[in-house]
């Protein structure tokens, strides 16, 4: 099977800037094809998560000039947290920053908590995902104004009047897009019309076979490949804990067992060939990339078991999806 392996991780769990540096640092020397990472602003168990959180493209632009190959990327960057315009300069000036190596998650926001510990407005789910569907017009929009010309925009939440559309990114006609969720209606359909992939994050394969069913009718629906788009990359999250014995795995799976926010997730807990056949599973559904989420920073010896154990036998590939401007 091909696939392409991204590593995906959440910093608000407790790492600081040094801790994302040693381990994007060890992912692409693993020869994994990307780091991922949540922008989240607070932890969502009793663990508070010290040092505390760092905001994710901030972070994303100092790793960028700390790495040289490696795709870099949120899953997702919540649309209340940021304005569209200003979020489209800080995307591109971090795109400018890597040589053209990253991509944007965008999605919606579900955690209340965070919201209200730091002030940020949390509209009904309704208006969020309205403003999601504005936010990637926006975005889209003004990394597709040609160099020259303005973007003008007028939507329900966010208006635009001529805007210079600077800076552009690196890639053409923008970063990658990423939309995903579980959701039945609007998640599919604002895929179909403005995403490059559609994740479908931590489920199980027989779910994640549903989702893809209908992001592909949506694409139907909405034309996708009559308007000469290409078809959207499908892609899975993973939650990993897998070790050399099963003492070793079920370690790395305690985090698991700890009570959050977060919705129930289908783990993969054991060996690296238990592992390579889930991701078997994936392909054979018509996932082409998949984000393994790992959990502890400091343990580094499991991306490196992942690294050698486990990518070798995934035929996996390093595959950049835009091109230079230049």
């Amino acid at each position: 099977m091909t696939l392409r392996i991204c590593v995906f991780t959440e910093p608000h769990r407790g790492a600081d800037y040094e801790d994302q540096l040693r381990f994007v640092r060890l992912v692409e020397a693993g020869g994994f094809e990307g780091f991922f990472r949540a922008d989240h602003y607070q932890a969502m168990g009793a663990d508070p998560g010290l040092p505390g959180p760092t905001d994710a493209w901030l972070t994303l632009g100092a790793l960028a000039r700390e790495t040289s190959r490696i795709r870099l990327g949120t899953l997702v960057t919540s649309a209340t947290f940021r304005l569209p315009g200003p979020l489209a300069v800080m995307v591109a000036q971090v795109d400018r920053m890597s040589g053209g190596r990253v991509e944007l998650g965008l999605g919606a926001g579900w955690y209340e908590r965070e919201h209200t510990s730091y002030g940020i407005p949390f509209p009904a789910a309704p208006e969020r995902f309205d403003r999601l569907e504005e936010q990637l017009a926006v975005i889209t929009g003004l990394w597709r104004t040609p160099v020259g010309e303005s973007f003008s925009y007028r939507g329900d939440h966010y208006q635009l009047v001529d805007a210079p559309a600077l800076p552009k990114p690196v890639q053409v006609p923008g970063p990658p897009i990423i939309v995903g969720g579980r959701g039945p209606k609007r998640t599919p359909e604002l895929a179909a019309r403005y995403a490059d992939e559609f994740n479908m994050p931590f489920k199980s394969v027989a779910e994640t076979a549903q989702a893809y069913r209908r992001v592909a009718e949506a694409c139907d629906r909405t034309g996708r490949s009559d308007a000469g788009r290409p078809p959207l990359v499908l892609s899975a999250g993973v939650v990993v804990a897998i070790g050399r014995t099963d003492v070793e795995a079920q370690r790395r799976a305690a985090p698991l067992h700890v009570k959050s926010a977060l919705p129930p997730e289908d783990s993969v807990v054991g060996s690296p060939a238990q592992l390579v056949e889930r991701l078997g599973e994936f392909s054979a559904i018509g996932a082409r990339r998949i984000h393994l989420r790992l959990i502890d920073f400091t343990d580094l010896d499991h991306l490196e078991l992942i690294a050698s154990e486990v990518l070798p036998q995934l035929d996996h590939v390093h595959h950049s999806p835009r091109h230079d401007r230049t």
